[in-house]
């Protein structure tokens, strides 16, 4: 037997239902959103397509059956992406749970 001392892993993942809704990934991705206000530059921050990022926001929007980021569109003043009140309780939610369960 190894003399390495023995430690235990695990990953936590909010569910909806049987499907997952959230890990650590999607919930940096929703406080990026946050801190940058935009959905593209969140993916670009975490090295991930614009089309990756979208995909997971749009994901989490249909297993939560609600709104977690609210888009505005282009226009003079450019678009841009804020998390919804939801979207902002599931991430405390998750640091919450990530706390107990470490």
């Amino acid at each position: 037997m190894s003399s390495l001392p023995l430690s235990v892993g695990s990953n936590l993942w909010l569910m909806a239902g049987d499907q997952s809704l959230a890990g650590r990934g999607r919930i940096e991705l929703l406080e990026r959103i946050e801190e940058t206000g935009s959905i593209r530059q969140a993916a670009l921050a975490m090295g991930m397509s614009y089309r990756a990022a979208w995909g997971a926001v749009e994901l989490m929007t249909e297993r939560s059956g609600v709104p977690l980021v609210i888009r505005s569109t282009g226009g003079r003043g450019g678009g841009g992406a804020k998390l919804s009140d939801t979207g902002k309780r599931l991430i405390q939610a998750f640091h919450q749970l990530e706390a107990q369960h470490a």
